[in-house]
């Protein structure tokens, strides 16, 4: 769908963006992610054509990205950009029409979206009216409304409470089905093991990661586990397969191990060593989060 090949972006005195490439899958869940000021809204706001790269391509569906794609992208930007004193509903209308569709295909896809969201209501209001998740649930409206093939949302979970947080991902887990791709930045980690099949990290101008999301998780796995087993506290001591990193007790009569295999040692051999000694309820592999890895290769980036 999107093929981001060596961009450059740079203002005065500063990279945003240095020698960026990226390659996002047609009907597909992509994320964006970054600490502030990494360059993710810069990469954004060029795929919109809001701005043009200093040097470097991108390509939409095979064809250079040029005007003729914008009405196929729907863009939720971070800081949302309704107009604050006009009516949502011809508001919503006016910004459809403005992506190719008529006022009564708005009128109509308006009316599935206020519904669906339990917005029936909102037709008359003014987004000065409503809350800040209200009316961020209004802009998420505006981005889908036209049926965008790809869906970018910047931020799309700031200001909702939990259950609306739930409700938008439901929504966009929808649109993908149907076959929209979709490309979001975030600093919501659960959400990136939650929705994304692959993710780019960017920091500092620069990629540093990207891949599936399956695939970078198990690349980071250091032969770490979890063991728990019922009974009094084991001995420990003397030769083992296995290095104690933590051991916490339950509350019941259960303990949990935190273990790293030492070299050449495997959970088989884990297994082996503690069954002639208590009962294992559970031996599980620690596979680390989206969170972990985003932390550990942003502070080998600084």
């Amino acid at each position: 769908m999107l093929s981001i090949r060596n961009i450059v972006k740079q203002y005065a005195g500063h990279r945003a963006l240095d020698d960026v490439s990226l390659e996002v899958e047609s009907g597909k869940i992509f994320g964006l992610l970054g600490p502030n000021g990494a360059g993710k809204t810069s990469l954004i706001r060029i795929i919109n054509q809001i701005t043009a790269p200093d040097s470097g391509e991108i390509y939409f569906d095979g064809k250079r990205l040029d005007q003729s794609h914008i009405n196929r992208i729907g863009y939720l930007p971070e800081e949302r950009g309704l107009y604050k004193k006009m009516e949502i509903g011809e508001q919503m209308i006016y910004l459809a029409r403005l992506k190719g569709l008529s006022r009564a295909e708005a009128t109509a896809k308006l009316k599935f979206w206020f519904e669906k969201l339990g917005m029936e209501t909102w037709w008359k209001k003014k987004i000065e009216e409503l809350s800040k998740g209200m009316s961020q649930k209004a802009q998420f409206v505006a981005t889908v409304l036209h049926n965008p093939d790809l869906i970018i949302l910047d931020e799309p979970f700031s200001g909702f409470d939990p259950v609306a947080a739930d409700l938008i991902k439901d929504e966009i887990l929808e649109l993908n089905k149907q076959g929209a791709t979709i490309l979001f930045s975030t600093h919501r980690m659960e959400s990136v093991e939650e929705l994304c099949d692959s993710i780019a990290l960017i920091n500092k101008s620069h990629k540093i990661l990207d891949g599936r999301v399956k695939t970078i998780r198990n690349s980071y796995k250091n032969e770490t586990y979890l063991v728990e087993y019922t009974g009094g506290k084991l001995d420990l001591s003397g030769s083992l397969p296995f290095n104690v990193v933590s051991e916490t007790a339950g509350d019941d009569d259960s303990h949990t191990i935190k273990l790293k295999l030492t070299a050449g040692s495997t959970a088989n051999d884990v297994l082996q060593y503690l069954l002639p000694k208590t009962r294992i309820n559970m031996l599980q592999e620690v596979i680390p989060s989206m969170h972990e890895i985003f932390i550990e290769k942003v502070n080998q980036n600084a």
